[in-house]
């Protein structure tokens, strides 16, 4: 179904990928000063829709897609440890097949998640190199009621200890296309958060798991029976009907709610280039569904979370 909206400026159009996630905007020039309802058209769509892809934004630089993002609210730094150069930009490049393929919701190790990532294809492999995304509130609804009264009274510890970096780290890879998230960067800084497994969505007032490979183990439960959990709900998030494969071109942009979702980069791109930077959106700090916020156990993120704040 494409829901046509006209513009003064450009007419824009959402068309639905999938049945549980996903769509495509058309008909829209991302960058700065976009009008007013041009931005309410798309950040409803990614509320509706989890992630939004933009095809043909070959006119973005970093200067470009960091101008869009603020228009959806206040920036993070690029990372909480990993310094690539730019305030807001986080570079992610690789020549060896190395990418995030591990299922994960960005930095959900501090305790003010990111709301919203813009990730921006700069270089893109001949074959390969796809994104997915999985709705992490349409696998909560899921779940047998026996499941959702588990895990609504479930927190879990969350850390940069794991970094998906370790298992497809290779020694030989330190030039300068090496993977921005190196191990030694990445755990420069150790943090440590306990999130509710379930978040009540700030803006939409969804439950949604918040899961991934940055969860350490969960609150009362030993190794063994956290492995286990764990694994089980990962496999309800990622179950094909809840997932959206992006098979990228050069310019292409993906927005995804980060509240929402999980994603994994797959690494099958063998020896190519590849490289996609992101920008992402400051958030809030989760909320339990009886009203608890998450806590920090180690670390302070002010400076990844608050820039605006800090240098005001």
């Amino acid at each position: 179904m494409t829901i046509s909206l006209d513009r003064t400026t450009q007419t824009l159009s959402v068309q639905r990928l999938g049945g549980r996630i996903g769509a495509r905007i058309d008909g829209v020039r991302l960058g700065a000063d976009l009008d007013p309802d041009t931005v309410s058209a798309i950040r409803a769509a990614l509320l509706k829709h989890k992630v939004v892809f933009f095809r043909g934004q070959d006119h973005l630089d970093d200067a470009g897609q960091v101008a869009f993002a603020e228009q959806l609210g206040t920036l993070t730094t690029a990372h909480p440890t990993v310094n690539t150069g730019s305030a807001h930009v986080l570079s992610l490049a690789a020549t060896k097949g190395m990418a995030a393929n591990s299922w994960h919701t960005d930095v959900t190790f501090v305790d003010r998640i990111p709301a919203i990532s813009i990730l921006r294809g700069v270089t893109i492999p001949e074959y390969g190199g796809n994104t997915v995304w999985a709705n992490t509130v349409a696998a909560y609804e899921a779940l047998p009621l026996s499941l959702k009264s588990l895990v609504e009274h479930l927190w879990a510890v969350h850390s940069n200890e794991y970094d998906y970096v370790a298992d497809v780290e290779d020694p030989e890879n330190d030039g300068p296309d090496r993977d921005a998230l190196d191990r030694e960067q990445f755990r420069s800084t150790y943090y440590e958060t306990e999130h509710p497994v379930v978040r009540i969505h700030p803006e939409t007032g969804e439950r949604a798991l918040v899961l991934g490979h940055f969860v350490k183990r969960f609150l009362g439960l030993n190794s063994s029976e956290s492995s286990a959990l764990f694994q089980l709900l990962q496999n309800r998030v990622t179950r094909l009907e809840n997932t959206i494969r992006w098979t990228w071109a050069q310019g292409d942009v993906a927005m995804w709610d980060n509240r929402a979702t999980q994603h994994y980069a797959v690494a099958d791109f063998d020896n190519h280039r590849r490289e996609v930077r992101r920008v992402t959106v400051a958030g809030d700090v989760p909320v339990s569904t009886d009203g608890r916020q998450s806590r920090v156990v180690v670390g302070d993120s002010d400076g990844y979370t608050r820039i605006d704040e800090l240098i005001s």
